[in-house]
Formats: C-alpha cells, sequence, structure tokens
C-alpha cells in the first residue's frame, strides 16, 4: 500500500481529543473481556463460528441505524450527514471494502484458529500479534515510527497476555491453526489502521464504524444462515446474541472509534491487550477459575506494559 494510512501524531489526534481517547479503548476491550463469559449462557446448539457471526450481523445493523439517525459532533447537520458523505466519496469504497473484509476475516479466522489449536494459543497469537503486526504497518505506509516507549510497554504487554492466557495450561499447538491466528491478528491491525485513518482524515467515527462492519455483516449473514441457527430462537441464545450483538459490537466499536480519534491506532491496538485480563478476572468471579503464580505474573506484565501506555499517551 502506498498510500499513507497512518497520519503524524500531530495531525492524526485532535487537540480537544488528546489523553482521553485511552480510557474508551479501554473501555471498549473491557466489553470486549465479556464475551467469553457470556459465551458460556448460549445454548448448547450454538457453535462458537455461529455465535460471532450473528454478534457481527446484529452489531453491524445496529451501528448502521445509529449512524444514520445520530446528528454531528457539533449537532448542527441532518441526522446521517456523517454517513452520507462518506458513502458518496468513491474514492474511499475501496478502502471501506477492504476494511470490512478484514474484520470479517478478523472474526471467522478466529474461531478457525481456536478449533484448531486450542483456545490459549490461538488467543494469544491472535491478540499478541495485532500489535506488532500494526507497528510493521505504521513503517511500511511511512506512517510515524513507533516509539521506544510504545515498544517497551507493548513487548510487557504481549509476554504479560502470553503468560495470562497460557500460565498453567497445556495446549496443543497445530502450525495451520496457529496460521490462522496470525492471519486474525494482521486482519485486525489493518482493520484498525483502515480506521484510524478515515477517522484521522476527518470523517464520523460513528459513521466508519458502521460502514466497517455494516459491510462486514453482509459477508458474515450466509454464514450465519449456514450455520444452523435456530439456537436464536431459544430465550438464552436471543439474550446472549442481543448482549454481543448491542454491548460487545456495536456499542464497544463505537467507543474504540471515538478513542481513535485521539489515539495512535500503534497505542491503540496494545492498550486492547486489557481484553485477556478482563476475561480472566471474570473467569476468576463468575467462572470459579484458578490463576497460577505464571498467570497471576503475567496479569501484573500486562497491567504494567498498560499504564506504562497511558503515561505515554499523557505525556
Amino acid at each position: 500500500m502506498s498510500t499513507r494510512l497512518i497520519e503524524s501524531p500531530g495531525s492524526a489526534v485532535p487537540s480537544g481529543r488528546r489523553g482521553t481517547g485511552s480510557a474508551d479503548i479501554l473501555l471498549a476491550a473491557s466489553l470486549w473481556g465479556t464475551t467469553g463469559t457470556v459465551r458460556t449462557l448460549a445454548p448448547s446448539g450454538a457453535d462458537p463460528v455461529s455465535v460471532g457471526a450473528a454478534r457481527i450481523v446484529l452489531g453491524g445493523a445496529v451501528l448502521l441505524a445509529v449512524a444514520a439517525l445520530i446528528r454531528g459532533r457539533d449537532g448542527s447537520s441532518a441526522r446521517g450527514e456523517g454517513l452520507r458523505r462518506l458513502l458518496s466519496q468513491r474514492r474511499r469504497w475501496w478502502l471501506l471494502a477492504f476494511g470490512a473484509v478484514c474484520a470479517a476475516v478478523y472474526q471467522c479466522a478466529f474461531f478457525a484458529a481456536v478449533a484448531r489449536t486450542g483456545v490459549a494459543t490461538g488467543t494469544v497469537v491472535t491478540i499478541g500479534s495485532a500489535p506488532a503486526f500494526t507497528g510493521l504497518i505504521a513503517l511500511m505506509t511511512r506512517g510515524p515510527r513507533p516509539s521506544w516507549r510504545w515498544t517497551v510497554a507493548t513487548a510487557c504487554a504481549v509476554v504479560g497476555c502470553a503468560a495470562l492466557v497460557g500460565g498453567g495450561r497445556s495446549a496443543g499447538v497445530e502450525p495451520f491453526g496457529v496460521a490462522l491466528a496470525l492471519l486474525s491478528g494482521l486482519a485486525y491491525a489493518v482493520y484498525a489502521t483502515i480506521a484510524s485513518h478515515l477517522i484521522s482524515r476527518g470523517e464520523d467515527d460513528r459513521a466508519v464504524a458502521a460502514t466497517l462492519f455494516g459491510l462486514a455483516a453482509v459477508l458474515l449473514l450466509p454464514v450465519l444462515v449456514a450455520g444452523s441457527p435456530g439456537w436464536l430462537l431459544s430465550p438464552s441464545g436471543a439474550l446472549v446474541t442481543a448482549y454481543l450483538g448491542v454491548i460487545t459490537t456495536a456499542g464497544a466499536y463505537l467507543l474504540y472509534a471515538r478513542g481513535l480519534r485521539g489515539t495512535p491506532v500503534t497505542t491503540a491496538t496494545t492498550l486492547t491487550l486489557a481484553e485477556p485480563a478482563v476475561a480472566a478476572v471474570l473467569g476468576l468471579l463468575v467462572l470459579d477459575e484458578r490463576l497460577g503464580g505464571v498467570a497471576l505474573a503475567g496479569l501484573g506484565l500486562l497491567s504494567v506494559g498498560l499504564v506504562l501506555l497511558i503515561l505515554a499517551g499523557r505525556r
């Protein structure tokens, strides 16, 4: 890609949003961290890929509805103006389509990786590789070079994430499953970079999230239909889908997109490593899981990395 997808920090971060985007992204990651616990409440006939597809289909529809009904941030523009402006620019279409494909690939590749190589390995490789891929994309697209603070903080967070998820548990490692997890991490990094690029160029963050996930929903609808979606008709299936679609997809990605207005994408992808930390804490409190010494040390190291990033952003 020869176009500059990542702006310099000064141009990408509006003065009114500097230092505030990290909180939005951390809150979004915390909502994503509840996904695994809530999925345990789904009916037994709901396979993970089908649940993920239902999540994106509903979430994409809600995001499109929000973008079509809201006014601009200043309240002066007509309802849905940001969405219409974004879609009226044909030069953006290829970027939006590519981002939507990456959002869909991220979901499908992750679930396929987990099925082949286990939850621990699939999660570590996917979530741990995304910040590294984002940093590489920044270098390849002539974006700002990641700072040494970002490098140190990301290293701490990734190592801590690996120890947290894999500590004290054995998981079979299957090469093709690892490749799928790497593909998932790359797809997420590309999606995040495209969203950051569009938002930094002045596009409405809610319109960007709605368009990318609305298109991803269209791509994943056949996956949902092919996956025997009868479980959606049960009370527990409907409640789980509503929570995953409305809260952890629509709500969380609105927060994430707003956070990108004030946070470089390289920092944002590392901050989302808070997701497995929240999932681990919920596992302790709700699912009566246990963490060994290695996992607890990983949780501490991950927390240190996130704090370093937040302090660096404020500085």
